[in-house]
């Protein structure tokens, strides 16, 4: 197999906490462990969440971290006539349908009889009515059909995985009422185009992966890449490292004078190394030391041990 090629994505859409900066170093470590080639990628689609500020921000943070990549950095917002002709193609081939359908009209039909039988997943409200839906001359979103056939992978870090597309969410957005490009199109498209064959990001996409599975199926974008989803850091109560959980930026301990190091070596004790003993480390220990075996298949908890040990 020749060299693979991964990417970093990160989302302008505000200052990157510890637990994006443990997935980009170990993204980081895994390519240089393996040879891959680097993209850098900025998925900034999110309409009013994206801060252009961001952008440059982050890529500093990233390079004061040794974190570097191959080529220019490709901007997600430039590639709109991309996603504009993928979109067509799925129209054309029957598989992509306009949808109306407002967050208080889905929580309606889930709230209907037998909407268990759903599991949550999007009723289907507009599929087959695009006549209805242009009609009524409401800005619409596209969603594309799913059916009942389970999506199977292999991932690298939670072994094998499978998920049913109509019960884990059902008929998914495509393109946003907005006319912009959703996350899952994006990804599919972004990565395809640029040969990424290597993913490594958060296990809170193990169901996205899915879902771009299906996609590259009906786009007909060959080989599926291989996949390593990294359980996520979250704060003491369980839920997603975020605001809630105190100030825990990069910037934030940055200027409070952490060293490249000591952010390296929270990042190492986190994913298996040393016993779990919190040290400063390089990124050349943790190239040497990281087994993705040893890596905890739980969530990480950001403790105020650790925000001790950040703090210096």
């Amino acid at each position: 197999m020749g060299t693979m090629t991964t990417r970093l994505a990160p989302s302008p859409t505000g200052a990157m906490h510890m637990g994006n900066i443990r997935t980009f170093v170990l993204n980081a470590v895994l390519a240089k462990q393996n040879d891959w080639d680097v993209l850098m990628r900025i998925e900034d689609l999110d309409g009013p969440r994206v801060k252009p500020e961001a952008t440059n921000a982050m890529l500093d943070e990233l390079t004061w971290l040794g974190l570097t990549w191959d080529g220019p950095v490709v901007i997600q917002s430039d590639r709109a006539e991309r996603y504009a002709d993928a979109l067509n193609t799925l129209i054309d081939t029957g598989v992509a349908y306009p949808c109306i359908c407002s967050r208080k009209d889905i929580e309606m039909a889930a709230s209907a009889p037998h909407a268990e039988d759903l599991g949550g997943a999007y009723p289907g409200i507009c599929r087959g009515r695009a006549d209805t839906v242009h009609a009524s001359g409401k800005p619409s979103a596209w969603r594309v059909k799913v059916t009942d056939e389970a999506i199977r992978f292999e991932d690298h870090i939670h072994g094998p995985v499978a998920f049913t597309l109509d019960k884990t969410g059902g008929d998914f957005v495509i393109v946003k009422k907005t006319g912009d490009a959703a996350y899952q199109l994006a990804v599919v498209l972004d990565d395809a185009d640029a040969g990424v064959d290597a993913i490594v990001r958060g296990d809170d996409l193990l169901d996205s992966t899915a879902r771009q599975m299906y996609l590259r199926r009906l786009l007909g974008l060959g080989p599926e890449p291989m996949y390593w989803h990294l359980p996520l850091v979250v704060g003491t109560d369980g839920r997603r490292l975020a605001k809630r959980h105190g100030d825990t930026r990069l910037a934030h301990y940055r200027e409070g004078g952490a060293t490249r190091e000591r952010i390296l070596g929270w990042v190492g004790a986190t994913a298996g190394l040393w016993d779990g003993q919190l040290r400063e480390a390089s990124m050349d220990d943790l190239v040497a030391g990281f087994d993705p075996e040893s890596l905890p298949r739980s969530a990480v908890v950001f403790t105020a041990e650790h925000d001790a040990f950040l703090r210096g």
